[in-house]
């Protein structure tokens, strides 16, 4: 027998709809996601650590739970769909994708329009919310309750070094915030040796390892949060070692050079979201995920703007003059995605003194 579930948001709107997964109360900051395809890849994605996500596109679930290769067990809080498919078709299929969410303590809310949800959130920006098995009798009380008990969004990753598992012609420290396994399978594939570095990592613990370049990686959370962070980063630069940042890792990067951040509205979810290279006139279709940009008011002195969002010209990229780095707002390896900008790992090996031309 269904049970009903609803979906409360900070600003008293109330939907109802069927509990699935975990069917538990669950409360945090609630984001819209536009991609049509990959869910597997935005459930086991650790920048969503800590939030509800509300899929735009209407059926989920319709090939099944089919395990990622490096993936992470899901981080997000709840999940909130249309309609989640129960007759799963794939050749691949393992399960159930409502068996999943259950096994991995993910409550789910289906039956409710997610389109009128996005537009809520489009038009009034990211809110808190909260999944709940009984519908409030005191909505405001419940609100109250929820802007208390949400859960925050925070980078993590590894929480110690991890060596590298193979020998390579470059040593690359990938300095974890929330990293999906694929960034560290598109180094590997291009000889790479990559060792895992804890988020509280210091730089002198970086540079200790003498590697031929540092990856700051993507991560859930405000970056103006990540104080200790930034301080690191900017003695690490000091060293002059051929780095590359990548969403959270790329506004961290700014940070540490005296730039700013600013919170977007809805911020940027999906595996559709266009950008443009202002040096090449190209343009390119991305995945991301964040809710976070460097201020186009406020970039550092010694950076350039290469890349921008087509739809509202946030962002999207920078280069640096003073010292060989560069970073980028989306994620150029992600899987169940886009693969337009994998040149980007190409232009890092060039830094850290590969053949191939740096574009």
């Amino acid at each position: 027998m269904e049970k009903k579930g609803y979906l409360l948001l900070e600003d008293g709107t109330l939907y109802e709809g069927v509990l699935r997964g975990a069917q538990k109360d669950a409360a945090a900051e609630l984001v819209f996601l536009t991609s049509v395809v990959g869910y597997m890849d935005t459930l086991t994605d650790p920048g969503y650590e800590g939030q509800i996500v509300v899929q735009t596109f209407p059926a989920i679930g319709n090939y099944g739970v089919i395990p990622l290769e490096n993936a992470s067990a899901p981080r997000l809080a709840g999940y909130v769909v249309r309609e989640l498919c129960d007759e799963p078709s794939n050749f691949r299929c393992q399960g159930k994708l409502d068996d999943y969410l259950r096994d991995n303590g993910v409550t789910c809310l289906t039956d409710v329009d997610t389109r009128a949800i996005s537009r809520r959130l489009r038009d009034n920006g990211v809110m808190k919310a909260a999944i709940l098995c009984e519908k409030p009798e005191d909505i405001q009380a419940a609100i109250a309750s929820l802007k208390v008990n949400a859960a925050k969004a925070f980078p993590k990753g590894c929480e110690e070094f991890i060596p590298a598992a193979n020998e390579g012609k470059y040593s690359v420290a990938l300095w974890d915030f929330g990293a999906k396994g694929s960034l560290q399978a598109e180094l590997e594939a291009r000889g790479c040796a990559v060792t895992c570095v804890p988020a509280d990592a210091t730089a002198d613990m970086i540079a200790e390892l003498q590697p031929d370049g540092v990856v700051i990686t993507n991560g859930a959370g405000d970056p103006a949060e990540c104080v200790n962070a930034v301080n690191e980063l900017r003695e690490l630069c000091h060293k002059r070692i051929p780095t590359m940042g990548i969403g959270l890792g790329h506004q961290l990067l700014a940070l540490s050079q005296n730039g700013g951040t600013v919170k977007l509205p809805y911020g940027h979810r999906g595996g559709n979201q266009p950008v443009k290279d202002l040096r090449t006139g190209m343009n390119y279709i991305t995945s991301q995920n964040h809710g976070y940009a460097v201020d186009n008011d406020n970039l550092p002195d010694n950076a350039t703007l290469r890349f921008i969002n087509c739809n509202d010209g946030t962002c999207e990229g920078l280069d640096y003059s003073d010292m060989p780095a560069f970073s980028v707002q989306f994620m150029p390896q992600i899987s169940g995605g886009p693969l337009d900008t994998r040149f980007l790992f190409e232009r890092f090996i060039a830094l850290m003194g590969g053949n191939k031309e740096c574009r």
